[in-house]
This record gives C-alpha cells, sequence and structure tokens, in this order.
C-alpha cells in the first residue's frame, strides 16, 4: 500500500512529472514546469490556498491530489475544490486513490469545509465511477463555465 504524505514546497519536484502525467491523460495544453511549479511552490506555501497530498510506494512518487479553498455563501462557508487528481496506471484499482482521497477529506473537515467539488472530464468514466462510490455525485442543473483572464 501506498504511503501518504502531506506535500510540501519540498516535494515540488516529485510532483511536476505527475502533474505532466496528469495534463497529458487529461489532454490539457500549455505545459511549462517552471510556471508550474512556482504556481505550486505558491499553493503549498500558503495553506490559506489549498493543500497537497503525494502518494509514494516503494520510495517512488505513484500519485497525487491538489485542492484549492474557496469561499462560498452559497455552501455556507469555506469549501474545497480537487483541482487535480492523478494515480499513476500501474497503481490504480489498488487503494491508492481511495486512501488519498479519504486524507484530503480528513483534512477539508478538520479544516471545517461544509463542501467539496471537482471537475470531471466527461469522458472519464471509470474516475467517475469511483467518485460516486465515494458520495460524489453530479450537481442537477449546472454545469460549470470558465475563462482564462491572463494568456496562460
Amino acid at each position: 500500500m501506498a504511503k501518504i504524505l502531506r506535500a510540501t514546497e519540498k516535494d515540488v519536484s516529485a510532483l511536476l512529472p505527475l502533474i505532466a502525467e496528469y495534463w497529458s491523460f487529461e489532454a490539457i495544453s500549455g505545459f511549462n514546469p517552471q510556471r508550474v511549479g512556482e504556481q505550486l511552490t505558491r499553493l503549498l506555501s500558503e495553506p490559506g490556498l489549498g493543500a497537497g497530498w503525494l502518494a509514494v510506494s516503494e520510495a517512488a512518487p505513484v500519485g497525487y491530489l491538489l485542492a484549492v479553498y474557496v469561499f462560498s455563501l452559497e455552501h455556507l462557508g469555506l469549501t474545497a475544490e480537487i483541482d487535480e487528481f492523478y494515480v499513476v496506471p500501474g497503481q490504480r484499482g489498488r487503494g491508492v486513490g481511495a486512501e488519498l482521497l479519504k486524507t484530503a477529506e480528513g483534512e477539508f473537515a478538520r479544516m471545517r469545509c461544509t463542501n467539496v467539488s471537482l471537475q470531471l472530464s466527461k469522458n472519464n468514466g471509470s474516475a467517475r465511477s469511483s467518485y460516486h462510490r465515494h458520495g460524489y455525485a453530479e450537481r442537477s442543473g449546472y454545469e460549470l463555465l470558465d475563462k482564462m483572464l491572463q494568456d496562460g
């Protein structure tokens, strides 16, 4: 079983290859290790922004989960959004993702978050099934819209 560690700025170099894999898996364009590393360092060094966890098996990073905190009047307080969540293919189905999620949700509860949300690719059926097993559901009548404010 993988060990789940709270990610710190010292883990950025271990996280970057996993993030590159995730972005490739999800066809997210524009991966720039320097820019991503800078923002990841910011996230992991400012606890009010969010938190991250790293899964390690046999001294190798095998997964991660990054979350950001948002205050929501609609949800009556601080909410957590799972921003990125990835487990390497060879470790899927072994409980690594479930342990990452359980650890993160424990921290969200400790932070007194009232809600947890996430974005999921419409084509990622296996992840959708996993989230459903862990109590997550689509929010009826809503869909995500976004707009980049800077060249990114």
